[in-house]
């Protein structure tokens, strides 16, 4: 039923088109109706009343998903005569009003503002309850206006009216569904400088020069997917510049209903030819609603925007009209006041100087100050004295401070193309604006910095994460580079310092478009590298866009000569070098351990800056990116030690054995960091005589080292005295164990091999406590060859003895450290009998092939990389040749 005392009857109209969409009871879906409405009434054409309707949709959408706790379901009927939105919730326990309450200030109960908004902005609207939902409609009538015309401004005088080029280029490119160019006019090739069977088929996204900071911000995916959009980006043309533009993205469907989205896009400085008119902030309010116009929404209009940006440009727009001038900027101030950085142009080049940082005095007088108000009525007479103006044909400016409690936060400016436009009075006018936004404009500054902040220790987690899990030096410059571009930068290059002596090394660059990587590494490694400092931040390095530019002129001097190719190759690689790099470049040292092992440089494209904010995060990323290549460079020189270390261990040949064939496979576990203790020896004792050794030092690292390195060679000192295998090893063992307490213990097989005349070969074997070598016979019969021991380095006095052995021709002798026996899969263990089994299929086999097939069952027997060194030594006594 209706709610009492509310004018709820309608006049007779037909319902055109109607729109519908529920809503979550989310706070984030005040956000999505409002987009919802709004692009709705402006795809009908209304967009006359968007800006009510949006703000009464806000609030009435608030009511039902935030106040209700409900979902909302908002209905838009497109009418005649204008629009009806109603706005649904469906709170369960909402009790029906049974008696009329005509208190202005509440004509709800529980949240009155959305309907004293209703009577304030609508021409009509009502309340309908239902025992489950409640209805709230309101009805925006259109302005009269003549058949036709959609929307419509006052009459202006010509040099009032929006300037553009003598012919006006608007670029339509039609986008798939996957963002990648469709369709591509014949303007667009006039502006971009690229053919349509170049882009046909390409991303947007490799054109766009898409404005991105961590954090905050729409990305160009997601406004692709959005079903209106409009604002400001740069395109990047065949020649390497970035052209600003102003955009109308429009998404569409064809008949198949394969969505696809259109893209109007015209310079920047030619916006108005597709900016959606703005409700006028100077409209006079009417008596109802005169005594409540805040004087915020009377320069910015209502809605105001909501992110930093869109308020900063929507307010050096209004400014600019506001004072009839033919451009406007705004600057905010740094934390310590010392300096302005440029964040909103208007008829400027924006892309140029956006981010660009100026002092805050810059000279002794007050003109020289951003803090108070200062009129130039003809920058010719006082040139420098408003440098962001320069080169920019602008001849007078007004320039005011925006201030919060006494504090300096920002300057606001307009300018003029003539002489003597501006005097005290506009400067009174544009301060009394800058009072009423300036408390906004900080209130938004202090979000995005909460919004970067959080973006930003996002960004260093997931950072440090990716560093700390390589240790890898040339993967460890991969990710610093790729962390950076394009994130905080267009192109990044790493110097590295491997002493304290050396000059940096370029050992990486890195650009977000491939095709300029060569180019932008063979002009740094033309030009010297910056200078290692130790002190921290970052500082501008100008060299890298001089040599660029001087390259650029040299190779166009040549072409302008005709001393150079016909073909214009030459001289757009040199100039679209020169735009990549053109920009601003800073240098940060990487220091780690008190010492500068690097720099990371950074750069942005021709005449672009970098915030300060970025700056700031890019230091601290080169903080723990400096650490992290540190890391890997003592984690390789340790490795490289290791494995030096375990060469030495191990011999570096094996001898020619008349009538045996030999063969050793030796593979260390884990990364190479750890010297094992497993290791190997064949080598010759006496005339026809050969000492052979497989052992097993407990433990890795250094002890175990030296362990092995006692061993190897005391055995060989040893034998070639003369002393049997019995003798060799007790007095091993003795040598061990006066280590003390860096001794370890160690399983060892050795014996002495002696080929016979009739192709045999005499074998005498020692195996203390190493695993049994395995003798394989003609016939495929699998048995010990020698019997258990006790090991060396446990006890003092041990009595070892020698067994004898003849293997006949065909046999083979396999011997292996525990690395192989012990291999492990879950519960089982390939063991004694498991290798017994694989060597039994070996019959016939030559001693490289034994020891290959024996290391490919092991490494099959499980799935995990192998935990224990392993050592395969096989011998085999060859079959005599049949006469």
């Amino acid at each position: 039923m209706a709610e009492p005392g509310v004018e709820t009857r309608t006049r007779s109209s037909v319902i055109t088109a109607r729109a519908a969409a529920s809503f979550e009871p989310a706070g984030r879906s005040v956000a999505t109706a409002r987009a919802f409405v709004r692009d709705t009434l402006q795809g009908w054409g209304y967009g006359e009343v968007v800006d009510d309707a949006v703000v009464l949709t806000s609030e009435l959408v608030t009511n039902a998903v935030i106040h209700a706790g409900t979902s909302a379901d908002v209905l838009c009927l497109r009418h005649d005569d204008g629009v009806r939105i109603e706005v649904a919730d469906r709170y369960p326990e909402r009790e029906i009003p049974v008696q009329q309450s005509r208190t202005p200030g509440s004509p709800d109960r529980e949240n009155g503002r959305g309907l004293l908004l209703c009577a304030a902005l609508a021409t009509r609207w009502g309340v309908d309850y239902a025992p489950t939902h409640k209805h709230v409609w309101f009805h925006l009538d259109l302005p009269e206006r003549p058949v036709g015309t959609r929307s419509a401004g006052p009459l202006l005088p010509d040099r009032l009216l929006p300037r553009t080029d003598g012919r006006v280029r608007v670029a339509v490119v039609q986008l798939d569904a996957d963002g990648a160019v469709a369709a591509w006019n014949e303007d667009a090739g006039e502006i971009f400088g690229y053919e349509s069977e170049q882009v046909v088929g390409k991303p947007l996204g490799d054109l766009a020069a898409w404005p991105h900071t961590p954090g905050i911000a729409t990305g160009l995916a997601e406004a692709l997917r959005l079903s209106r959009w409009e604002g400001s980006y740069g395109i990047r043309c065949a020649d390497g510049r970035v052209v600003p533009v102003y955009a109308s993205h429009l998404r569409v469907r064809d008949a198949e209903g394969e969505p696809s989205t259109v893209c109007l896009l015209v310079r920047e400085f030619e916006r108005a030819v597709l900016q959606t008119p703005q409700r006028a902030a100077g409209t006079e309010p009417g008596p109802k609603d005169r005594a409540s116009v805040d004087p915020f929404e009377v320069f910015i209009g209502s809605p105001a925007p909501e992110d930093l940006d869109g308020l900063l440009q929507r307010t050096v727009e209004r400014a600019r009209d506001m004072l009839d001038g033919d451009a406007a900027f705004l600057l905010l101030a740094t934390d310590d006041e010392t300096e302005l950085e440029v964040r909103a142009t208007t008829g400027l080049p924006s892309a140029r100087q956006r981010f660009a940082r100026v002092p805050v005095e810059t000279g002794a007088s007050r003109y020289g100050s951003a803090r108070m108000p200062a009129v130039h009525e003809d920058l010719a007479a006082v040139p420098g004295a408003v440098p962001l103006l320069e080169g920019t044909g602008m001849r007078s400016v007004v320039t005011v401070p925006l201030k919060v409690e006494g504090r300096l936060t920002g300057s606001l400016g307009v300018a003029a193309e003539s002489a003597d436009r501006y005097s005290n009075e506009e400067a009174l006018r544009l301060q009394f604006a800058a009072d009423r936004i300036a408390l906004a404009v900080e209130s938004a500054r202090l979000g995005e910095l909460e919004r970067l902040r959080r973006g930003s220790l996002s960004f260093l987690v997931e950072a440090s994460d990716l560093l700390a899990g390589t240790l890898d030096r040339d993967q460890t410059l991969a990710l610093m580079a790729q962390m950076t571009v394009p994130t905080l930068a267009t192109w990044c290059a790493v110097y590295t310092i491997a002493e304290q002596t050396s000059d940096p090394n370029l050992s990486y660059v890195l650009h977000e478009d491939e095709d300029q990587i060569d180019g932008v590494k063979a002009l740094l490694l033309s030009i010297a590298p910056p200078d290692p400092v130790t002190t921290p931040g970052a500082r501008v390095w100008t060299a890298p866009g001089e040599a660029a530019h001087r390259a650029a002129l040299s190779v166009s001097m040549r072409e302008l000569d005709g001393r150079g190719s016909p073909v214009s190759s030459g001289i757009d690689h040199a100039l679209t070098t020169a735009t990549a790099v053109g920009g601003e470049t800073v240098v940060l040292p990487l220091v780690a351990r008190n010492r500068v092992i690097g720099m990371l440089t950074l750069g942005r494209p021709s005449d672009d800056h970098f915030r300060q904010e970025s700056l700031e995060l890019a230091e601290d990323l080169s903080r723990r990116a400096a650490l992290a290549l540190d890391n890997a460079r003592l984690y390789s020189e340790r490795v490289a030690i290791s494995q030096s270390l375990q060469r030495s261990l191990l011999p570096p040949g094996l001898p020619e054995i008349p009538g045996v064939e030999v063969d050793v496979i030796y593979r260390a576990a884990g990364e190479g960091n750890e010297v094992g203790g497993d290791f190997y020896d064949l080598f010759p004792i006496r005339d026809g005589a050969y000492g052979l050794a497989i052992g097993d030092v407990c433990g890795t690292g250094p002890e175990a080292a030296a362990v092995t390195g006692l061993a190897r060679h005391a055995l060989r000192l040893l034998a070639r005295e003369g002393f049997g295998g019995p003798a060799v090893l007790e007095r091993l063992n003795a040598a061990i164990l006066d280590e003390g307490a860096r001794s370890r213990f160690l399983t060892l097989l050795y014996g002495e091999l002696r080929p016979l005349e009739d192709g045999s070969a005499l074998l005498k074997l020692v195996c203390a406590g190493h695993p049994l070598p395995l003798r394989l016979s003609q016939d495929g019969t699998v048995r010990p060859a020698a019997d258990p021991q006790p090991l060396l380095g446990v006890m003092e006095d041990l009595e070892l003895y020698e067994q004898t052995v003849t293997l006949d021709p065909g046999d083979v002798l396999l011997c292996v450290t525990d690395g192989v026996t012990e291999r492990r899969e879950g519960t089982r263990m390939l063991g004694d009998d498991g290798l017994a089994d694989v060597l039994r299929s070996c019959t016939g086999l030559t001693a490289g092939a034994v020891a290959a097939r024996v290391l490919r069952a092991v490494e099959r027997f499980a799935q995990a990389p192998a935990s224990d060194d392993m050592a395969i030594l096989a011998l085999r006594i060859p079959e005599q040749p049949r006469p």
